[in-house]
């Protein structure tokens, strides 16, 4: 086992980064920090326009997404309503850092990746979001509170900027100390970064 920290960089909007999560894990030789940021915000910063809000890329995208789905054995990928320009809400990525503090972030990372990519529902709505949180062992009105709380707030916005003075450009990617691995192609070569 590696002592060097890696730190898995993520939003639930980002179908590539639902299929890193699945398996970043079982990937790495040693176990990430997992650190959901604002991928919206983060691009309004750099000036990056990703391939899913480009016309002439997002089909193609979409079938390697749901090839890649299809060879791992994973349900059929379903794209939530207004997918992508409606999903990079904050809300989910703020509940997150709550469900961390309560030792269920990997959880509802996964259980809120289910939700938008298996059963194609879109994760801007509190009520989709709190039922996430309870299907996790959370408690619902701790979860609404906390999403609208000044501290979760900034945690996020900090954690946002952070990657982006670490030259994170899109999720999901794997840092590890001054070596950047986007993609979710790029894990095994996180992986043997790791462990040299």
């Amino acid at each position: 086992m590696s002592d060097r920290r890696a730190t898995f960089y993520y939003d639930v909007s980002s179908p590539y980064a639902y299929l890193a999560a699945l398996r970043v894990d079982e990937t790495l030789p040693t176990e990430p920090d997992w650190q959901p940021i604002a991928f919206g915000a983060l691009i309004q910063e750099i000036g990056k326009v990703p391939w899913s809000l480009r016309d002439e890329t997002r089909a193609a995208g979409q079938a390697e997404i749901a090839e890649r789905a299809r060879e791992r054995g994973l349900p059929a990928v379903r794209w939530p309503p207004g997918w992508p320009a409606e999903s990079y809400s904050v809300l989910p990525l703020r509940a997150l850092l709550h469900a961390f503090d309560h030792g269920r972030g990997k959880e509802l990372s996964l259980e809120l990746y289910r939700r938008a990519f298996v059963d194609g529902i879109a994760l801007d709505d509190p009520e989709v979001v709190t039922g996430a949180a309870e299907a996790c062992g959370l408690d619902g009105e701790r979860v609404r509170a906390a999403v609208a709380a000044p501290e979760i707030k900034a945690r996020l916005r900090a954690a946002t900027d952070e990657a982006i003075r670490r030259g994170v450009t899109g999720v999901p990617t794997i840092a590890l100390d001054g070596e950047l691995f986007w993609g979710d192609d790029r894990l095994e070569d996180a992986a043997r970064a790791v462990a040299a």
